[in-house]
């Protein structure tokens, strides 16, 4: 069936949205702010935290740059009224990062300023390999004034081992590390399943070895052990680290962690732009998308 559901996966353009969306909703909160804020007291009142994300990226005019940016001020405006355990996700080609360095960084500063004035942490998403190095270089550049901030890395790519290393030597020590998603050349990431799992361990270790704080963000059981066995190797205190999972992705998995002791962050996307998220969502879980193409003959049930 593993094999089935990657060759649905190449279909899904075909499948009528609204199908689609029946198990899009699964993975995203709502199209509006209140589904994402309603989503992130759930999750509060069962002791794990969120981040929250507008969805939308590849930004190409300053209009709309200006517009994703209202919309993430927005939520830190909301996660301060409804005093929510939560932090702001970001993705800075919806900021400006492909119109312009000054643009995107002036973006982020505003929004990074604002969510330290509420005492709100904002976590810069990590995109394609075409903007690993600009992201990098906002990210620095914006640590450099505010504190409150941090970063993705994604252990798939082959230098991300070197690129954690040299933030850790400038003093820049909190990550978020994932597997990664995107479709990228095995010039430049690993392609075997094994491979990918290494190199986020031995990139962990670094992370951990270094004081870093770490948002361990993975629903591989392979991984969450292997950090089990690393945090306690390691004698990292409960308050040096996190799991993050996705909305909807093994909840039962998330619940064992939480249940565990350790602390759990769940990434709540929302907004319009569903479609291009949950597709990317798809791939990356090829079961899911077995489910979409059963339904056109069960009627969604």
């Amino acid at each position: 069936m593993g094999l089935m559901n990657k060759m649905i996966v190449g279909t899904l353009p075909l499948i009528p949205r609204g199908i689609v969306r029946i198990f899009a909703s699964k993975y995203i909160a709502g199209d509006k702010l209140d589904d994402a804020v309603v989503t992130a007291k759930k999750l509060n009142e069962k002791g794990i935290m969120g981040t929250i994300d507008v969805l939308g990226e590849d930004v190409f005019n300053e209009e709309d740059a200006l517009r994703s940016k209202e919309g993430s001020l927005k939520v830190l405006e909301a996660i301060d009224k409804n005093k929510l355990d939560a932090n702001l996700s970001i993705k800075l080609t919806s900021l400006g990062l492909k119109i312009g360095h000054e643009f995107c960084l002036q973006n982020v500063s505003e929004l990074l300023s604002k969510a330290m004035s509420l005492n709100i942490f904002i976590r810069i998403d990590m995109e394609d390999s075409n903007c690993t190095d600009e992201t990098i270089r906002v990210y620095d550049e914006a640590k450099r004034s505010f504190s409150n901030c941090g970063i993705v890395l994604q252990s798939y790519l082959r230098r991300t081992y070197k690129d954690a290393e040299n933030l850790i030597n400038s003093g820049k020590k909190n990550f978020r590390l994932c597997k990664g998603v995107y479709v990228e050349p095995e010039e430049i990431a690993f392609k075997d399943k094994q491979e990918v799992r290494d190199s986020y361990l031995r990139i962990l270790k670094l992370m951990l070895e270094a004081g870093s704080y770490v948002g361990i963000a993975t629903h591989d059981d392979y991984l969450v052990d292997g950090s089990y066995r690393l945090l306690k190797e390691l004698n990292v205190p409960r308050d040096g680290y996190e799991f993050q999972m996705l909305l909807g992705v093994r909840d039962q998995l998330r619940d064992r962690i939480l249940k565990d002791g350790h602390r759990v962050r769940i990434y709540i996307p929302f907004g319009t732009h569903w479609y291009q998220y949950s597709i990317r969502r798809f791939k990356e879980n090829p079961q899911m998308a077995g489910y979409v193409v059963k339904s056109i003959f069960t009627r969604g049930k």
